[in-house]
């Protein structure tokens, strides 16, 4: 089959469906490649490099689209170029079938094969399909980069000679691809973050990237995430209220807003709302990723930036993945070379349009001259995180109960050991010579007064590598010094080199600590 990129004709896109590096691959199952010319320039992709990956340059796209068996595309296709569509052939693309009835009822006429690529399942076996999820990291990404690039400050604070800067606030409403990926920046970037999902189970992976959770109280069970796919369900309008209530009682403290929230093939819910917008400070962003369906924010405007009467910069850009062209371009080659691989099984250039095939009957929205979507579920189901309560707030009380059970138990630890440690002792001291014990004695004293002395040394002083060797090195000093007045010459002379060598570790590895805060302290 002769597989045919053309080049993106929306305005401001830059990706492109297949890369050089992708066509290799393609040419592997053993289809023939064709592109536009120029297709892949905007992403950094030169014809040259396709030329030599063995990809045929087509001049016109009205040439690659008769020539073609599959077109392969990025953006939802135009009606001039679904009406390029025949019966013997098949669209791979993001297609938007929930709000594209009428590139739906061209499909059916035109009996041509579409397949969607935002309609992949979100289970196991197709994550390597998953265009959605790819360009939702890229999105999230770029959001807290456009976020930096229009807030007036340092996302970490700092102390400086000119001033204290406090770090920035940031809250990523949902914590799904995009939301992971905002906070995974975010963090990295050294803001005090915070992010909130209508689902629980979540917190954890939320926490585990160093931001904080943001709980609702609020008795109703969510729905399980897996029951659509993975994404967010609808919830009701009570936990709405309390949703919008959480975010009224934080907004005023919010630096920057991202906001992510989407349900397939539903417009977006409204979030952030202008109240909100408005109580926060002047100088702060709003990036709402879901402006293509509408906006979770009320005054998100689709492709444009908004300054508010308060002073807030809200963007509601659609193109944030085709403003890291050349690395989304990449990702989502390779999801539609996985597609076209799993469309091909033989790997013999021959498409199989398996519609028993969960991955496949998912993503195909029409077929042989007929409607498909929405789709049947998926026969395996999304795999769904392990929900995890919210955390209880102890009563002072509990508090207390806590701590005295604790020390109980550490009370009856140490006792134990003391114990166990006076009857080994005592075993010893019955069957070992004189001149052990007294070797024996001066070494347990050495090991327990070192231990003390130098962990009792402030943490800021040294590192927790440092505390451990200089105890072990105060162990040796103080056993050396006990010895060396033993009287026996040999044994003076090794204290004496014990005494010299751990001397050397403890000061030389305190020197070493204050010139590195000196260090600190000058910059």
């Amino acid at each position: 089959m002769k597989i045919g990129v053309p080049k993106e004709t929306i305005a401001g896109e830059s990706r492109v469906a297949m890369t050089p590096e992708s066509a290799v691959q393609l040419q592997k199952l053993g289809h023939e490649c064709l592109i536009e010319k120029g297709a892949g320039m905007a992403a950094g992709f030169a014809d040259d490099d396709y030329e030599a990956a063995g990809v045929t340059v087509v001049k016109t796209a009205a040439s690659l689209w008769k020539e073609a068996d599959v077109i392969a595309k990025v953006r939802v296709p135009t009606d001039a170029e679904m009406k390029r569509l025949t019966k013997d052939k098949t669209l791979i693309s993001f297609f938007n079938p929930g709000g594209n009835a009428e590139g739906l009822e061209l499909a059916r006429d035109k009996g041509a094969n579409v397949i969607a690529m935002e309609m992949v399942p979100r289970i196991s076996r197709a994550q390597k399909m998953d265009a959605l999820s790819s360009m939702a990291n890229i999105a999230g990404y770029r959001a807290v980069i456009e976020a930096g690039n229009n807030f007036g400050r340092f996302f970490t604070g700092q102390v400086t000679a000119a001033g204290k800067v406090p770090p920035a606030k940031v809250l990523i409403v949902g914590a799904g691809v995009a939301g992971l990926a905002a906070i995974g920046t975010s963090v990295s970037l050294g803001a005090i973050t915070y992010a909130f999902d209508v689902r629980p189970e979540v917190a954890e992976q939320v926490e585990s990237m160093g931001a904080e959770f943001v709980y609702l109280d609020f008795d109703e069970d969510t729905e399980d995430g897996s029951a659509t796919g993975g994404y967010a369900s609808v919830q009701s309008e009570e936990f709405r209220e309390a949703q919008l209530a959480k975010f009224r009682e934080i907004a005023a403290d919010m630096d920057i807003v991202i906001t992510t929230a989407l349900i397939p093939n539903r417009p977006a819910p409204k979030l952030w709302l202008k109240d909100m917008v408005d109580a926060m400070k002047p100088g702060s962003v709003v990036i709402d990723l879901a402006a293509e369906q509408g906006g979770n924010c009320d005054y998100t405007e689709k492709d444009e930036k908004v300054v508010t009467p308060g002073g807030v910069t809200v963007i509601g850009y659609t193109d944030f993945a085709s403003r890291m062209a050349t690395q989304a371009s990449t990702l989502y080659a390779n999801n539609v070379r996985h597609m076209l691989s799993d469309l091909t099984p033989e790997k013999d250039g021959q498409i199989v349009h398996d519609m028993d095939d969960d991955v496949i009957r998912g993503a195909t929205v029409a077929y042989q001259g007929e409607i498909t979507f929405p789709p049947p579920p998926p026969k395996v189901k999304a795999i769904a995180a392990v929900k995890r309560e919210a955390p209880k707030e102890l009563t002072p009380e509990e508090k207390r109960a806590r701590e005295v059970a604790e020390f109980k138990a550490q009370t009856r630890q140490q006792v134990t050991l003391i114990a166990v440690g006076g009857i080994a002792l005592l075993g010893v001291g019955l069957v070992a010579p004189p001149s052990f014990m007294q070797h024996f004695i001066v070494f347990v004293l050495a090991v327990f007064v070192g231990f003390q002395v130098i962990w009792g040394v402030s943490h800021s002083l040294h590192t927790p590598l440092m505390a451990i060797t200089n105890a072990i090195s105060s162990i040796i000093i103080l056993g050396a010094l006990m010895q060396i007045g033993s009287g026996a010459p040999l044994v003076m002379i090794l204290a004496a080199i014990s005494v010299f060598m751990a001397g050397i570790n403890i000061f030389g590895g305190f020197l070493v600590t204050r010139r590195m805060l000196a260090m600190f302290q000058k910059s």
